[in-house]
């Protein structure tokens, strides 16, 4: 598995691509959109007791949100 910090901007760089070659999205919006996705897999993964995947992305959004 990577690291949660190759895992955020793994998410980062993927969401930032999206747009057509004349639109890119800004720094802002694809932290938002990664963030988003986090929340996602986080509300999935609590309602299932995945501790162990809860607790990694938990650290995933901990460094989307301090390095974008």
């Amino acid at each position: 598995m990577i690291s949660p910090k190759e895992k955020a901007v793994e998410l980062f760089d993927s969401m930032s691509g999206i747009g057509d070659e004349n639109h890119h999205c800004t720094t802002y919006v694809a932290k938002q959109c990664a963030l988003i996705a986090v929340d996602e897999v986080l509300q999935y993964s609590k309602a299932h007791g995945f501790i162990g995947l809860t607790e990694y992305y938990e650290e995933v959004k901990k460094q989307i949100i301090g390095t974008f």
